[in-house]
């Protein structure tokens, strides 16, 4: 055991126990919700962008769950905003393991990633609609 990964498990303890922007956002560009099955973690994420539809400019998150799934969640809303949506969808699990700091057992990456994910769904989802909306109003 590591001095490095100790700090880290505190880090995950500290965002479990204070999660940063825990709570909702008014009026967000779009919001998602999802579940890992095998842990019963369930988080949803408000996204709100700027101006330009494309940069994430205020991540709020709610949710319950593991430590990972919630300190993953924590520390990604902090992440985000700055980031466009290119770059969100770009994103791995690897990004999230690093992001974390800590070996995750292959058991637990669902929970890890599970932040990530309901992001990166709910961005191609507001993509599509918005899609959608171009080819609708160019009738």
């Amino acid at each position: 055991m590591s001095m490095g990964s100790d700090m880290y498990r505190q880090q995950i303890l500290d965002h479990y126990r204070n999660p940063r922007n825990y709570g909702e956002l008014e009026q967000p560009s779009f919001t998602h919700e999802g579940v890992n099955p095998s842990c019963g973690d369930e988080l949803e994420f408000d996204v709100v962008l700027g101006d330009d539809g494309e940069t994430v400019e205020r991540v709020a998150f709610r949710g319950d769950g593991c430590a990972i799934s919630q300190a993953s969640a924590s520390m990604l809303s902090q992440k985000l905003p700055g980031m466009t949506l290119a770059e969100v969808d770009a994103m791995d699990r690897d990004d999230v393991i690093d992001m974390l700091g800590v070996e995750i057992s292959p058991m637990r990456v669902k929970c890890a990633v599970l932040a990530e994910k309901v992001v990166q769904d709910g961005a191609e989802i507001y993509e599509g609609e918005k899609e959608l909306d171009r080819t609708t109003t160019e009738d």
